[in-house]
């Protein structure tokens, strides 16, 4: 379980969360709160705040803002004005992710997150904010054709990409870096690997309309290749730290990009397989050179483009694609020792608690994936052929 990490300076502080309705800023914007030492402004682009009252961490802001130590402040990162509104008063910006991206259009895609860091930066500077932290990526490293074995903050972006939001979430994080020590603001980002937890809403609901589409008998590869992954809370914990290592003026932290990660290096057939299995689904088993996935993925882009489909999920597609058949960890050694951070939630519990959090999703996978005499399954399709295959990826895309 996370635990409760106490820093130095228990004084009152006021941080804005930009994004802070997002899978980690509302992660980010409930430890604030329990750390009970913060001021939270809450910003993100929906006009009015949608509490759950099913959720503990909404039920924490609720409580917050009743007694003013939070408020909520409607965004569009487009717009400088609204921005500055929105953090008026703090000392701290969190910058998260887009909660409203369209990975179809490259445009808004831009907007949204090269723009917006240079609107967020400026409305930083106007504002007299000290310290912004940029949520970036180890994505943006990773160029879809290498693999990363152990590498640390050294290793430079190829400016080559697998795709379109690494592409700009590498322009955003330069921005927000080249920013440092500009009228007096301290910039850092951090490059989390595989975030997962409660509430992810990209790599655990993927994993589950794989094995929902039959999918989940399959190995990328040869199954040996090993990722780093980063439960949520480790991801919230590392900002925090940052936030504190900024403030005490290290100039081994401002201007910098550091890796994060469970530290806990997992092939990552063994995670994908423990998800699956925690939920009720079958463990991949069946191996499938990565080499001919890469051409039908190919194809089916083609046959998805020339059929104006925007359903079609390319960008989760190639990624996991990428994901699945390459090694990719990070030395996180830089992270230990400037910012102090550490995990504080090991992996096993991680993916436990993970499993828990999506038991609502779990599903008989017998159910689901006819195997009997009356009904070919998606998985005999794809064994029967290259065109069964094709087929098989249109009908999950």
């Amino acid at each position: 379980m996370a635990i409760e990490v106490p820093f130095g300076d228990l004084s009152p502080r006021t941080c804005a969360v930009v994004g802070g309705r997002g899978f980690l800023g509302r992660s980010l914007v409930h430890r604030l709160l329990k750390l009970g030492h913060w001021i939270v402004r809450v910003a993100d682009s929906a006009h009015s705040l949608q509490l759950d009252p099913t959720d503990p961490g909404d039920s924490v802001l609720r409580d917050a803002l009743s007694c003013s130590r939070a408020s909520y402040h409607h965004l569009d990162v487009r717009d400088v004005s609204l921005i500055a509104k929105a953090i008026e008063g703090s000392s701290v910006v969190f910058y998260m992710e887009a909660t409203d991206l369209d990975l179809h259009d490259f445009y808004l895609c831009y907007m949204l997150i090269v723009q917006g860091a240079k609107n967020v930066i400026s409305a930083c500077r106007e504002s007299k904010v000290r310290q912004l932290i940029y949520n970036s990526s180890a994505d943006i490293i990773f160029d879809g054709l290498h693999d990363i074995c152990n590498r640390d903050e050294s290793l430079p972006c190829n400016w080559r990409f697998e795709d379109t939001l690494s592409d700009v979430k590498a322009q955003a994080e330069a921005l927000i870096l080249f920013a440092n020590n500009i009228d007096g603001l301290l910039t850092c980002a951090l490059r989390p690997s595989n975030v997962f937890g409660p509430g992810d809403t990209q790599l655990i609901p993927f994993l589950l309309d794989l094995a929902k589409s039959g999918w989940a008998k399959f190995i990328i590869g040869s199954g040996e290749n090993v990722s780093d992954f980063t439960y949520a809370e480790n991801v919230i914990h590392a900002h925090i730290c940052a936030a504190e290592a900024l403030d005490s003026q290290m100039i081994s932290v401002a201007g910098k990009a550091f890796f994060i990660t469970n530290l806990e290096p997992i092939k990552f057939w063994e995670f994908v397989s423990v998800i699956l299995d925690g939920l009720g689904y079958q463990r991949p088993l069946i191996k499938l050179p990565a080499s001919i996935l890469q051409h039908v993925l190919l194809a089916v882009k083609w046959m998805h483009e020339k059929l104006g489909s925007r359903k079609y999920n390319h960008f989760m597609l190639t990624h996991f694609f990428y994901l699945a058949s390459h090694t990719r960890t990070f030395n996180c050694t830089a992270a230990q020792k400037h910012i102090g951070y550490s995990p504080v939630v090991s992996l096993e519990d991680g993916m436990a608690l993970t499993i828990k959090s999506f038991s609502h999703l779990a599903e008989d996978f017998s159910s689901d994936i006819c195997t009997d005499s009356k009904e070919q399954s998606k998985a005999d399709k794809l064994l029967g052929g290259g065109k069964g295959l094709i087929l098989c990826l249109l009908d999950f895309s």
